[in-house]
């Protein structure tokens, strides 16, 4: 049975953080992603459950810092009605920086129609880009008419969790169409910086920690075919040209598969045929499809009971 893993940022000084690293491989762990900036530097990683106290031991040693990171291995859509001045700026930055401090992996989505309470659509291409993430996270305003009557309609044809940030306090139930709203969030003309507006924010995250931790108790019941970590493992080892693309995060894992930022035409037979110790082929347990986003490679991991056994 393979081991549980937990997720943790380690942060400190980037001299001798290789002996983190090396200690991690040991453990069977993974490292998901690495950002180094001057002195210093900041490890996103899965480790096993039962070691995460030796990781926590040596980092103490090299006066560093170990703390959970429950967004880890997620990728997060933060959504604005329009890239208008008056609904992107600030609070919608704030909100991706936030859950990026508990270990997402967000992108910022603008829609092209949402400029006003009575035209606001989203077209069928935002909808699907949307839906390759995660979970969703709307970015609303500070009107109550607005948020519970005029913008739910573009949560039609979102199939993943819906989370709402805006000004008023309201019950979830209030928003149509939402799985989780978080009020105080609301349209600013400046960086929310105040006790209260980063308590609001913790909130959300706690909140966006809630719903994801529902989804990987969902995804336990009928486990993937393989874990995106090893898929990502297996990419880094059998395709070297992934150390080339200089984008953050090239490999970007998701909690059922991963985003791979390469072109999907010249890579997509390469990564479908990336093998494993087993045997197996990549294809055989996922499908893999071109990404509304930039054309790079999609990867969805099948269940065990699709598949009939896990690698």
């Amino acid at each position: 049975m393979a081991a549980v893993l937990e997720p943790y940022i380690y942060e400190g000084g980037i001299h001798k953080h290789t002996l983190i690293t090396e200690l991690l491989e040991d453990l069977g762990g993974y490292l998901i992603q690495k950002v180094p900036a001057a002195t210093e530097v900041t490890l996103i990683m899965l480790i096993p459950k039962d070691d995460v106290h030796l990781i926590e031991e040596l980092g103490k040693k090299l006066l560093g810092g170990l703390t959970k990171a429950p967004l880890t291995s997620t990728e997060i859509a933060v959504v604005s009605p329009t890239l208008a001045s008056h609904h992107l700026p600030h609070s919608a930055c704030d909100v991706a920086e936030h859950l990026r401090r508990d270990g997402a992996n967000t992108n910022m989505i603008g829609l092209a129609r949402g400029m006003g309470r009575r035209v606001s659509l989203s077209a069928d291409y935002e909808r699907k880009l949307i839906n390759e993430h995660d979970v969703a996270v709307f970015s609303f305003g500070t009107f109550r008419d607005c948020i519970i009557n005029k913008k739910p309609k573009l949560f039609e044809g979102i199939e993943i969790p819906i989370i709402v940030t805006g000004g008023p306090e309201l019950e979830t139930e209030e928003v149509p169409g939402a799985d989780v709203y978080v009020g105080n969030v609301g349209r600013v003309a400046h960086r929310l910086r105040k006790s209260n507006e980063i308590s609001a924010l913790d909130v959300m995250n706690e909140k966006v920690g809630e719903v994801i931790e529902n989804m990987r108790r969902d995804l336990s019941k009928d486990q993937l075919a393989v874990l995106p970590p090893r898929v990502m493992k297996e990419i880094h080892e059998q395709i070297p040209e992934i150390w080339d693309i200089l984008t953050p995060a090239p490999i970007t894992l998701q909690l059922d598969g991963l985003r791979v930022k390469l072109p999907y035409d010249d890579f997509h037979e390469r990564i479908g045929n990336l093998e494993f110790d087993e045997g197996l082929k990549l294809s055989e347990i996922a499908s893999i499809t071109p990404s509304k986003m930039k054309n790079y490679i999609l990867i969805k991991i099948k269940r065990e009971s699709e598949v009939g056994f896990a690698v």
